[in-house]
Order: C-alpha cells, then structure tokens, then sequence
C-alpha cells in the first residue's frame, strides 16, 4: 500500500498511544501469580492479546503466533503453575527463534519441558512440576527476555531464586524494568555486580498499576518530526520524564536530529528546533528496537550512520540487520552489516515509490512508513503492524500521512 503526505505539510496534532507493550506484557504474568495486582492502560497489540488469552483460558495447545515475548514469559509462567500438559506452539519463525538457554534453566530448578521438533527450539511440551530456588546462571548476551521471563516467576518459587548473569548483558534496560515493576509490587530484591537474588513472596497488598504508553511507538513520531520542517510540533501522551522503558533514551537520541522533548503533566510535546547534523554513532545495546527507526530517520536526512550493540536483532520477528541492509540499499546506499552492527554514508536517493518489504515485521513498517514526510512511500503488508501497535496508520492519518 502507498503512503504520502495528505497535500505538501505535517499537520500537527495531539496523538494518544497506548500502553506499553513491555510493561503490559510483563505485568500480566505477575497479575496472573498474585490476583490482588489489577492493571490500566494495558496495550491492545496482537503481542499482548495472545498473551492475556493464553493466560485467561485453559487449553491444552497454545499458539502464541509472532509473539516472541509472550513465548518466553509462557515457558516460565507454565513451567510453575500448569496442572496439565500444555503445548506451547508459534508461528513457522517463531519455531526457529531459539529458546534452549531459558528451558535448560527452568529445568536446573525442577521444570519438566521437552522439545517437540528441534531441540533447543519451538514447540514445546511443558509439564506439570515442581520448581524449587537454587543458584542458576545464565548467558546474558542471547537475550534479555530469559532473564526477565525467570525473574517474573522467582517471587512465587520455593525459596525465591538467585541468577548469575554470564558474559555481557544485552538490552538492560529490559532487565531493568522487569526488577522495576518487581519492586513496585513488594518483591525484595538484591542485585550486586553480575548476581540477583530474588526472595519469595506468596502475596502482595492490593494494588492498581496504570501502565505508560510505549515508547518504541513514539520513536516513530520522533523519526517524523526529525524529518519535518524547522517549528514543527507534535503532542503525545500519557508520557512520564521517570520512565522505566528503555526506550525512553528516544528523547535524547533525537536531540542530535534537532528534536526538543518538552514534558507536561501526562504529555510531551515534540518541537523540530533546528538542523540536523550530518553523521551519527550510537551504541544501541540496551534499546535496539530502536535502530531501524534511527536508520530510517538518517536515510530520510541524507546522513552518515553507524549504529552498534545490535547482535540481538538476528534473532528477532526476522533477521533484522539482513532486512535493514536488503531495504535501505533500494535508496542507491551501500550499506554495511556485521554481526552486531549497521552503517552506510552514501547520499541517499529518495525517489518516490519505493516498494518495501516489511518481513512480517511490524516495525520494518512503522520505521520505513515515516519517510512518507519526504517521499511517497509504498509498505508491503501493512497489517503487520498490529503486532504492537493497532491504532497506527489511524493515528498516522491525524498528522496528514494517509494511504492511496
């Protein structure tokens, strides 16, 4: 489908975006271990609706489809509380995406898993058990959603758990967060150079969390306003200037593309106050959701770009480094790919029409969608985007981008 600017400027507008699908998909597995914890502002994403389904109805297959993280937390979540055998299915991608660190682990401390194709990958069949705390450790450098996927569970194990994290620590500020929203809850929690000790908490205190909107999906708007004229401004909420979500370094990422992050009560405004500048270099280890927005927004302003720390991105929806490389090389850059990193310095060609293909990625969609503001745009699957954010080409609409 073709994207483009309703007429020849931005309209600015007040956008509400949903709950964070992080936090949302982290707090329904400690909602569903203490019953007392209720919650607002979930995210309406597919992500974390196969989540709340898997979670609210008893069946004995479950298909998580995409949803990478919703087949994390459930291999843990299932492994402590099933009373039955489950199988734990996704999609064709998602039994090639590789889950063999977080089982082995759960099976150090007394799960019953078994792999029902390839070893060490989905579909799994989780057993009823019984897990009891010891000391396990882990590699940290694969991915955070397995340590995040133990820590939600080691408040309701036999004698909490203690986790050593090996080698380099990849996308932290996802640990974070998890011991964050652990925290607020009433779990006490230890945490000193590489080890967390997780104590045992068998109730919490009645308690309502409302949950912040997603900062990935504001990542988008800040990519638009980079690209926008001088004084253009964009209102989005409900934003904290505390915020536990990573990706909330957007703000000051986007300062170097001349983006102003202005904090209100429960908004932030987005102001383009002046030029940019002609190169960038970022490590993104802790927030790599947001390079394909980042390399997007520099191809859009014809800029040098070197982003680093991105190993984790291999293995997510699709190989992601491949699908940035196969699409920006459609706008005449040479692009350069490594194992854990992304540059090209080129003069881009942004001629209209461009068709990209989004890899049943939403945020190849989202991220590519944004160069609309410079030249018309065409998405393939554009559905795709629900994965994480079901209101976005409505809410692309209010600020004049729209299909044809």
């Amino acid at each position: 489908m073709k994207f483009s600017l309703n007429g020849t400027e931005l309209r600015e507008a007040k956008i509400i975006i949903p709950g964070s699908k992080s936090e949302s998909n982290r707090l329904l597995i400690l909602s569903s271990l203490y019953k007392n914890l209720s919650l607002e502002n979930l995210s309406n994403s597919d992500d974390t609706n196969y989540l709340f389904d898997a979670i609210s109805k008893k069946k004995k297959i479950i298909n998580i489809g995409h949803a990478g993280t919703a087949m994390r937390f459930l291999t843990s979540l299932l492994a402590l509380k099933t009373e039955t055998e489950i199988e734990l299915r996704g999609s064709n991608r998602m039994h090639h995406r590789p889950i063999k660190i977080l089982v082995e682990s759960l099976k150090k401390i007394g799960a019953s898993i078994q792999y029902l194709d390839k070893s060490g990958f989905p579909p799994l069949l989780i057993k009823t058990s019984k897990l009891k705390g010891k000391k396990i450790s882990i590699e940290s450098s694969i991915s955070s959603q397995y340590i995040s996927s133990l820590l939600l569970i080691a408040p309701r194990i036999e004698e909490g758990l203690e986790i050593e994290l090996l080698g380099r620590e990849t996308s932290l500020s996802y640990i974070n967060m998890t011991l964050n929203l652990l925290k607020k809850i009433g779990v006490n929690i230890k945490s000193e150079n590489n080890i967390i000790k997780v104590k045992e908490l068998k109730k919490i205190n009645p308690l309502k969390i409302s949950i912040e909107s997603d900062w990935s999906s504001a990542s988008y708007y800040y990519s638009v306003v980079a690209m926008a004229n001088i004084g253009y401004s964009l209102t989005l909420s409900s934003y904290r200037k505390d915020s536990i979500q990573g990706d909330s370094k957007v703000s000051e990422i986007y300062k170097s593309f001349g983006v102003k992050t202005v904090y209100k009560s429960d908004s932030i405004i987005l102001k383009k106050v002046r030029k940019n500048i002609t190169n960038i270099s970022l490590d993104l280890s802790s927030s790599p959701d947001l390079a394909q927005t980042i390399c997007v927004t520099c191809l859009g302003l014809k800029m040098k770009c070197n982003l680093f720390g991105l190993h984790t991105l291999k293995i997510k929806e699709t190989d992601r480094l491949a699908a940035l490389k196969n699409e920006l090389s459609k706008f005449n850059l040479k692009v350069s790919i490594s194992t854990d990193s992304i540059s090209f310095s080129d003069t881009s060609d942004l001629k209209p029409g461009i068709e990209i293909k989004t890899y049943d990625d939403h945020r190849m969609a989202m991220s590519f969608a944004c160069l609309a503001v410079k030249t018309n745009i065409t998405i393939c699957n554009p559905s795709v985007v629900t994965k994480s954010y079901n209101s976005f080409w409505s809410d692309f609409k209010k600020i004049g981008i729209i299909s044809q």
